[in-house]
């Protein structure tokens, strides 16, 4: 569980080294694990929980011989990802932010958003 503050979020690489270490992962799906995760929590902290302190961010990841599956849950008051921006029409092309659905859905294998968008889940295969 992280506190919804920029320096919350950036115990995510050392967590995601541990499951490597602890698992066996091999560096590529590590580095895509840490991305995708490092970009979920970001957005629950910063869209989710509008970087309320007092509002926290859960994470769990379950990995079996297969696959890595990890959820991401806030407490905000959660969004419809088909109503997001499409990063990739021209007015969007430049800025600096609004790629995290895209990334999730281009680099893992299945994305569901549950409880009204509040709850990410991510599957990739090992």
């Amino acid at each position: 569980m992280l506190n919804s503050t920029y320096d919350e979020s950036e115990k995510v690489p050392d967590f995601v080294t541990k499951i490597q270490v602890k698992c066996n992962i091999d560096d590529d799906t590590t580095g895509t694990l840490m991305l995708l995760l490092s970009e979920a929590v970001t957005n629950a902290i910063v869209h989710g929980n509008k970087l309320d302190p007092a509002k926290t961010v859960n994470i769990e990841v379950h990995i079996n011989e297969k696959q890595i599956i990890s959820t991401v849950k806030d407490q905000g008051e959660g969004f419809k990802p088909e109503e997001a921006a499409n990063p990739l029409d021209e007015e969007n092309l430049l800025k600096s932010s609004g790629r995290g659905i895209f990334l999730m859905q281009q680099l893992s294998e299945h994305v569901d958003y549950e409880e009204d968008g509040t709850k990410l889940r991510f599957t990739l295969q090992r």
